[in-house]
């Protein structure tokens, strides 16, 4: 369960990075920001969502409707109907995966593991009689390089036709990563372990 101690710390720690990261885009803007202001803060909305990978419910949904909405009104007081909450999510994409590579990674101690699982969008066809049918496979692929404390080290998201391999040789995707490196089979080949030995 999540621990009401560190929802503060979270916070504030998301909302000092908030500031910083719209200041820099800001300046970047072509058009004028919005003028309207949603009731609750882009810090509120990431702060519930990291609160939700760490507290094992299922849904984000029942998170937010019976936990959320019921047991942090004091954290959270200006919480708005789910459907407007979700809404603003899609904006904060950026910014939380920002926050995420800036802010959360682990550290390389010498032990690594690599691996990566679809985030599918859409994965089966459904002919005119409604009866479903294996289709073409439309989605991401999500690369994630831990430590042996599970802690993230790196991560990417790619086409999910990409292979496997093809982050491993992106020199940014491993400049932090050191020492010994495991994988499943899906990572063997001979031209990707001698440039990983050589490098």
């Amino acid at each position: 369960m999540i621990f009401y101690s560190r929802i503060t710390e979270r916070f504030c720690v998301i909302d000092e990075f908030c500031k910083e990261y719209d200041q820099i885009v800001d300046k970047s803007l072509l058009s004028n920001p919005a003028k309207r202001q949603s009731r609750m803060s882009e810090s509120e909305i990431m702060t519930i969502a990291v609160l939700f990978h760490l507290g094992g419910f299922r849904t984000f949904k029942h998170f937010y409707i019976y936990y959320v909405q019921q047991h942090m009104q004091e954290e959270f007081p200006e919480t708005v109907f789910y459907n407007r909450f979700t809404e603003p999510m899609h904006r904060n994409l950026m910014p939380m995966t920002s926050f995420l590579k800036t802010c959360c990674l682990g550290d390389c101690i010498g032990i690594s593991f690599v691996d990566s699982t679809p985030t599918n969008v859409l994965s089966e066809i459904r002919c005119s009689k409604g009866s479903p049918i294996q289709g073409r496979f439309y989605g991401f692929k999500l690369h994630i390089i831990i430590n042996d404390k599970g802690e993230i080290l790196t991560f990417t998201i790619t086409q999910a036709s990409e292979d496997d391999r093809t982050p491993l040789k992106q020199e940014r995707f491993l400049d932090k990563i050191y020492g010994k490196f495991f994988a499943d089979k899906g990572y063997v080949g001979k031209d990707l372990a001698k440039m990983l030995f050589i490098d």
